[in-house]
């Protein structure tokens, strides 16, 4: 592989210090790293530790010179039917404000602020404010269930919570006052909470909390002005909260220094984003990816970032993407193949993006699951566009695997996420650590040292970051995804490893039975999971989102043909089970394993993630139907 890429590639691997180095120089710093990396430090070493700054400078106050009045953020919500704008000066007024409400109430560097907001302009402002006096904000996705913010408190003991009053969900508001009151209650905290009060869904403010607007207003009516704290490169800059195995849930560490330097890296060099051009993330704060690239990294490059509160679908219509990218000039979204495969099942021929112009529209980024290779075909024929798959985690906090479009777009492979960036070293390995040839499946590891940007530790526990990560393969990163190296060196992440079958003795990937599956013209979306098995120890099973319209008579036959041509018999794949939807994460991952453990006859914890819980009830509804089927065929 020649090229720009390649040219990268070899730069890093020469000298991964100096290549790093390099690229802090996009940062302003009060003291500048003179080391990239000590190894010696934390568990496995830590980036820039001699460097000083501070990520709230480097977002809001070093664009004033020359980018004031330029917008900083869109706020665009078909669900309040508003669209507002803040330019970089409206941000900077209002991160000052935030960070003087917060210090009034005692937070100092160091201090955890937890942050329970909907996607409006002010959660960003309370983030931006968190990183301008040094404490460290951990962000729960507004509208999350009591018991699990309350996880959070108890791990995070934050000094105070910033909230909204409400959430709004198409058709309902959520109120947060009484999830946050019996969060606290469950942890038995006493924790402060601000409400910042919404027209849609004003809250009745318990005594010891406060009403934030009035605070803010006066803030701003005084200019208040706070400077922004020095902080040590390897000082945290958030703690994002992941759901854990064991029901305690993990707290994802990011410093400042090596997240500025790896975010400013990948805009240039992976999105191809500009200073000055409007940038979306369809995504939410509570999340990564609305952590990375709705908040921290465009505004890092002086871009305008996308606050769009409102759905792919139903808000209005399938067109709703495109209204937006049209409207605001979007050069790039990033989004979930989960949502356009719901575009796709609206909108199957793909008119809805001929409505609108998009000729400044250059390319689309999917990312949080796999990206079956029929949704990449269809939005290509769509759009009309590159369309990008790429794969990171939480864990690191931008792209392990992608395709560098803004250095050199290279060749796209359907299935294929393209080839690891700078700092991802990849190898698959067996169970027993030792690695495979090109083209065999095995667990996908990284060689450590991580990049920068990836999680140094857990939220005080590094024990559990070790056992977690770092033990299964000594010298590597685990990342708990199963996956294959072709002879190009393109990656191709198949399942979880959870989700890698054992069929009769063979090793199956469920990502290739589906992407058989969703290769049918007739199925819009699908989850194929392993069921036990008294003979074959498991057997694939298939359930499948149909297109509108669409028939399941006479299909599964087809479906299972299709399967056994392309994969092979020893799948033993035989069952096609359709669903009206898939049971997801608001994110848009697909519980898998939720649906594996009811298919399996065996109890369940209601997933905290979960986007809407009547979708379980849409596969053991389905199985027992199946079963029913069955029984009278046998009959």
């Amino acid at each position: 592989m020649a090229g720009e890429y390649a040219a990268m590639m070899d730069a890093w691997r020469r000298d991964p210090a100096q290549f790093w180095l390099d690229a802090a120089g996009a940062i302003d710093w009060t003291e500048p790293p003179t080391r990239a990396f000590d190894e010696d430090a934390g568990v496995y070493g830590r980036w820039f530790p001699d460097a000083v700054g501070n990520t709230a400078w480097n977002t809001v106050d070093r664009h004033l010179p020359v980018r004031a009045e330029q917008v900083a953020i869109i706020h665009d919500s078909p669900l309040t039917g508003t669209v507002t704008t803040w330019t970089y000066a409206d941000l900077h007024r209002q991160v000052n404000a935030f960070a003087a409400v917060l210090a009034d109430c005692g937070v100092r560097k160091g201090d955890r602020v937890i942050v329970y907001m909907p996607m409006i302009p002010q959660t960003v402002a309370a983030m931006l404010a968190c990183a301008r006096i040094g404490a460290i904000h951990s962000v729960v996705f507004g509208g999350f269930a009591a018991k699990e913010l309350a996880a959070r408190l108890k791990d995070a003991a934050p000094t105070v919570i910033l909230a909204a009053s409400c959430g709004l969900e198409p058709g309902r508001i959520v109120a947060y006052e009484p999830l946050i009151s019996e969060a606290r209650r469950i942890a038995g905290l006493d924790i402060p909470a601000l409400y910042l009060q919404r027209a849609e869904g004003p809250a009745s403010i318990p005594p010891g909390d406060h009403d934030l607007g009035p605070l803010i207003e006066a803030a701003l009516a005084k200019g208040r002005d706070v400077p922004c704290v020095p902080l040590k490169g390897t000082d945290p800059l958030y703690i994002l909260y992941t759901s854990g195995t064991t029901g305690q849930p993990k707290g994802v560490v990011r410093d400042n220094a090596g997240h500025m330097v790896a975010l400013a890296w990948s805009m240039a060099n992976i999105y191809g984003v500009q200073p000055g051009e409007v940038y979306w993330a369809a995504s939410d704060v509570g999340w990564v990816v609305g952590h990375s690239y709705i908040v921290y990294a465009p505004l890092l490059v002086g871009a305008t970032t996308v606050l769009y509160e409102g759905k792919p679908v139903g808000t209005p219509d399938a067109g709703a993407f495109w209204r937006v990218c049209a409207d605001h000039k979007v050069v790039t979204l990033f989004t979930a193949p989960t949502a356009i495969r719901a575009i796709k099942k609206e909108d199957p021929e793909g008119n809805c993006p001929k409505a609108h112009d998009l000729s400044a529209f250059r390319a689309l980024f999917l990312a949080g699951e796999r990206a079956d290779p029929a949704t990449i075909a269809w939005a290509e024929r769509a759009l009309g566009v590159p369309v990008l798959d790429h794969w990171w985690q939480t864990e690191t906090g931008w792209t392990i695997v992608g395709n560098p479009f803004g250095l050199e777009p290279l060749p796209v492979k359907h299935g294929s996420p393209t080839c690891p960036m700078p700092g991802f070293e990849i190898t698959i390995l067996t169970d027993d650590g030792a690695p495979v040839a090109p083209g065999t499946l095995g667990n996908v590891a990284i060689r450590m040292p991580l990049p920068p940007s990836c999680l140094p530790t857990l939220w005080g526990a590094d024990a559990r970051f070790r056992s977690a990560y770092l033990t299964r393969f000594p010298g590597y990163y685990d990342t708990s995804d199963a996956g294959l190296v072709d002879e190009d060196g393109y990656v191709f992440i198949m399942a979880r490893t959870d989700d890698v079958i054992n069929v009769a003795g063979h090793r199956l990937s469920t990502g290739v039975m589906e992407d058989v599956l969703t290769s049918h013209r007739a199925v819009v979306e699908c989850a194929v999971v392993g069921v036990e098995d008294p003979i074959k120890g498991q057997v694939p099973v298939g359930f499948v989102v149909l297109g509108n319209g669409v028939e399941f008579a006479g299909l599964e036959a087809e479906l299972v043909a299709k399967v056994r041509q392309e994969v092979g018999p020893v799948a033993a794949f035989k069952h096609v089970i359709p669903v009206p939807r898939l049971p997801k994460t608001r994110s848009g991952k697909t519980l898998r394993a939720t649906i594996k453990k009811i298919a399996d006859g065996e109890d369940f914890a209601m997933p905290a993630t979960i986007d809407d819980p009547k979708a379980l009830d849409d596969i053991a509804l389905a199985l027992r139907q199946e079963t029913d089927r069955l029984a009278g065929v046998k009959a």
